[in-house]
């Protein structure tokens, strides 16, 4: 690919057009990461304030760690009945959630494992009591496998579930459970979870009852550029059938390198020096995403993964929000020993600061509050 081949299909980028797959993969490729981040930051000042960044400050709550899908990434689920199993009390979440009033903050992510028992009236009251004991803390809950699981529970549609979740309080539903999109990744990784498609289509349905949702990528399960873009691809071709059909998608983007040391999936002898993805990786996914998917407004730095430094670097590869103080992770954390969990709101202002920028909070529909 020459130089010449390069420049053309980023400024073609430049001007909001949407490049092909084929075009997306000889980028990833070929394209110097330094002309990547150029055209990603470029990009990013047309759709944001390019001198603002914005964080929130949220709360993760993981309600379960019952789980029947086995994924060879994940250290955190337990099977139903197994000594260290759990589902969070009431008391147990209404605590979680004064704290994080206590610092000032708008929202609880929550999300569990795929629990075999749990009823969709476990779910309804659930979020009819927190909406009316906690109202101005927003619900983003339920990853589409979660949802796609509580359809198998009920034997109803996900349209049905999704809906009786809203009018119980669920404001949206987080872009857990992601991964990778593209089958030829996903049927490797994790074969007994929601295919990529079933994915797609109840975020779909999401979209049409009103619910807003983000999208995420895990990076490192040694797949290609090819999975990769195939991944954008998938995302960006229902980015555009729900703002043709509904007026609404997906908010944000959020993509971060698997971590893998204490995953069945890193134990095997097969995999040694193949999973994961270093800061270089991390930077030139990032800056593509942003170049490639061009109907999403919002790329997110991902700070517990990468720490504070790459964090701060990707905000001049096409990010503009540092994502939020967390104060509590149990997924991605208990499968490596060196990722970051939580952070003060001084750290995310400092750090955002630091890179160069004006710090604003938002809140999860990506208003400004503060």
């Amino acid at each position: 690919m020459s130089d010449s081949e390069v420049f053309n299909i980023l400024e073609k980028a430049r001007t909001g057009t949407a490049i092909s797959d084929e075009e997306g993969v000889l980028l990833y490729e070929k394209a110097p990461l330094g002309e990547l981040a150029r055209t990603a930051n470029w990009i990013r000042s047309q759709k944001t304030d390019s001198s603002t960044v914005t964080y929130l400050v949220d709360r993760n709550i993981n309600y379960t760690n019952v789980c029947t899908t086995s994924c060879k990434f994940c250290a955190f689920y337990r099977p139903p009945g197994h000594e260290e199993s759990y589902v969070l009390s009431r008391d147990e979440i209404a605590e979680k959630i004064k704290e994080l009033i206590e610092i000032g903050g708008t929202r609880i992510l929550m999300q569990g494992g795929h629990h075999p028992e749990l009823r969709l009236s476990w779910y309804t009251e659930l979020l009819d009591w927190l909406r009316s004991s906690f109202p101005f803390i927003d619900l983003d809950c339920f990853s589409p496998s979660e949802i796609d699981n509580l359809c198998e529970v009920e034997k109803k549609d996900a349209r049905f579930i999704l809906r009786a979740l809203r009018d119980a309080g669920l404001a949206g539903l987080p872009g857990g459970g992601g991964e990778n999109l593209d089958p030829e990744v996903r049927d490797r990784v994790s074969p007994k979870k929601t295919s990529g498609k079933r994915w797609l289509e109840i975020m779909g349905i999401a979209h049409e009852v009103g619910l807003r949702t983000t999208s995420s990528m895990v990076i490192g399960f040694g797949e290609s550029a090819h999975n990769r873009i195939r991944h954008f691809s998938m995302l960006r071709d229902r980015q555009n059938k729900s703002l043709q059909e509904y007026g609404s998608g997906f908010l944000a983007f959020i993509s971060w390198p698997l971590q893998h040391e204490y995953t069945a999936l890193g134990r095997q002898s097969r995999n040694r020096g193949v999973l994961g993805a270093g800061p270089s990786d991390y930077l030139r996914n990032l800056s593509m995403s942003r170049i490639f998917m061009n109907n999403f407004d919002h790329f997110q730095a991902s700070w517990p993964t990468m720490g504070f430094d790459i964090a701060q670097l990707a905000l001049h590869f096409g990010a503009d929000d540092f994502g939020s103080t967390m104060m509590e992770e149990n997924v991605v954390s208990q499968a490596s020993g060196t990722t970051e969990v939580r952070a003060r709101i001084q750290d995310i202002r400092g750090n955002i600061e630091q890179a160069g920028y004006k710090y604003k909070q938002r809140n999860s529909a990506y208003e400004i509050v503060g």
